[in-house]
């Protein structure tokens, strides 16, 4: 009697147990979920207030309560921000800073990085040197920047690289190096060795084996250190907006202008841009965002 009462009272224990056990999970499961939606609406409800007001007829726009969702759309914003507000020259030259950049940065931070993790070079602290150099702010840099692109260059040179694409291209590869360094040396560091040996002892140079070895299995670290390169020079404002006038002016720019240059009410045209400005670093993100995950996690490991 006494083995049974204490069996039945070691399963009241138990199953009470598991009844706030399972209480407390269900309770962090909604306080997750809560969350989760929460922080989904912080970020996607600006990106569809945008979507809606760049298809909005002007009528529309400043209605009380507000139009969720306009009964006529129209695309006249698109049309009147890419043909009256440097949107077409803005999409152009950003396209075209911002493909440059990048293929020069991963060229020359993947070479810097398979010469830090293969050879030593620099010593253990260069490749955190390269890394710090993110970290100086550009506000503290770009007074210079604009003294040495407008006297200095036209004095040494005999040309100035204000609003020009070149000397965008220039200071955006400057400052998208560091974090092209830092991604590679650690991926080329984790990276087997004996598999480069090997190609050597086939009779692969140096450069053959790089080429033939390193690259195509270091292609997830690649593909993400171009995606971060490319992002952060299509969205860098300051250096263009110091930098570029007409003939050089970005999208960031242009939108700016927009925004803050504006005659009477054209919040469809800012809306449009920033469209405009978000397809390509979407379909960017979309297109390479398994090669980006599978970079970032196994490229941050150091072996």
């Amino acid at each position: 009697m006494a083995l049974d009462a204490l069996r039945r009272r070691s399963a009241t224990r138990h199953g009470t147990t598991r009844v706030v056990r399972g209480s407390r999970f269900r309770i962090g499961a909604i306080v997750r979920t809560a969350f989760i939606l929460l922080y989904l609406g912080f970020l996607l409800l600006p990106m569809y207030w945008a979507a809606v007001t760049s298809i909005k007829p002007q009528e529309d726009l400043l209605r009380d309560p507000p139009v969720w969702w306009p009964e006529n759309p129209t695309g006249i914003h698109f049309t009147t921000a890419l043909n009256s507000f440097n949107g077409w020259k803005g999409l152009e030259n950003s396209l075209i800073i911002a493909s440059v950049t990048t293929v020069i940065a991963v060229i020359i931070g993947t070479a810097a990085a398979y010469s830090m993790a293969r050879f030593n070079t620099g010593g253990k602290h260069l490749a955190f040197w390269f890394l710090s150099q993110r970290m100086l702010l550009p506000i503290a840099v770009i007074l210079p920047v604009f003294l040495l692109y407008s006297r200095y260059a036209d004095a040494w040179f005999g040309f100035t690289l204000v609003d020009t694409k070149t000397g965008l291209i220039l200071l955006y590869t400057v400052f998208a190096l560091p974090f092209t360094v830092w991604m590679m040396y650690a991926y080329f560091r984790q990276m087997p060795v004996e598999l480069e040996e090997a190609a050597l002892v086939d009779g692969c140079s140096r450069l053959q084996a790089l080429a033939k070895i390193a690259w195509p299995l270091a292609a997830p670290g690649l593909v993400s250190a171009a995606a971060f390169a490319f992002i952060f020079s299509w969205t860098e404002f300051l250096f263009a907006q110091v930098l570029a006038r007409d003939s050089a002016v970005t999208l960031p720019v242009a939108l700016a202008g927009v925004v803050t240059g504006f005659q009477g009410n054209q919040y469809g045209e800012a809306s449009a841009l920033t469209m405009v400005s978000l397809v390509p670093a979407l379909f960017l993100g979309i297109l390479v965002q398994r090669h980006l995950v599978r970079g970032l996690t196994l490229g941050a490991v150091q072996g």
